[in-house]
């Protein structure tokens, strides 16, 4: 079993689009549409590759949780990532800050970026093929 999708509301897909390109740039808008959503119309998108995409739907209400509060909500979601110094470089090009780094860890280097819609997206390089070395709390 696996992840096939996420399913975001945002307030604006071409945001979206625009950070989620640089994070991912092998990746493709794989269908998109108007639709209407409990009696609200709304664009939305599928961006990613043939086993796995992030839904994106605009006409989303209100702001995104504060991250730095304790509301029940979306803390973050991760990828893996095997040159996670490339994704850094890709992000910061186009534009976006690093919100934070991971802790040093021997075994794994993971940072942190805030998207448009203010979701926070981790990307993780591991360094070992251990599951116990990957998974440790160093």
């Amino acid at each position: 079993m696996h992840l096939e999708h996420i399913n975001l509301v945002v307030s604006n897909v071409d945001a979206m689009l625009h950070f989620y390109k640089a994070a991912f740039p092998h990746w493709r808008v794989r269908s998109q549409g108007d639709s209407t959503w409990s009696g609200k119309p709304r664009k939305w998108l599928h961006f990613g590759d043939d086993y796995q995409y992030i839904a994106f739907s605009d006409n989303g209400e209100d702001e995104n949780r504060d991250l730095s509060g304790h509301q029940v909500g979306l803390a973050h979601f991760a990828y893996v990532t095997h040159d996670i110094n490339a994704v850094i470089e890709r992000l910061v090009d186009a534009g976006y800050e690093v919100d934070k780094l991971g802790p040093e860890n021997p075994y794994r280097k993971n940072v942190y970026f805030i998207d448009p819609a203010g979701f926070e997206v981790e990307f993780v390089e591991y360094f070992s093929d251990i599951p116990s070395e990957r998974n440790n709390n160093l």
